[in-house]
């Protein structure tokens, strides 16, 4: 298994709420994405990286989702 690194998504988890997921850090597309919390299948890395582009958020989701996801 790959080394993971926390992403900070608009859309929570549909099974706990929760915005933090565990994205691989090989940063393939088609590796998948989990939550975090419970360890949901979420999507595929190449979608979570299309969701953070077009999805609409407010400025403080705008600012967590940078602090969280500074380095990606």
């Amino acid at each position: 298994m790959a080394l993971s690194e926390n992403l900070r998504l608009p859309k929570p988890c549909p099974e706990c709420g929760s915005h933090v997921m565990r994205a691989p850090s090989t940063r393939n597309p088609d590796e998948k994405v989990h939550c975090a919390s419970c360890r949901a299948y979420i999507c595929l890395y190449a979608e979570a990286l299309e969701m953070l582009e077009n999805t609409p958020r407010s400025e403080d989701e705008k600012l967590m989702e940078d602090a969280v996801n500074r380095d990606k």
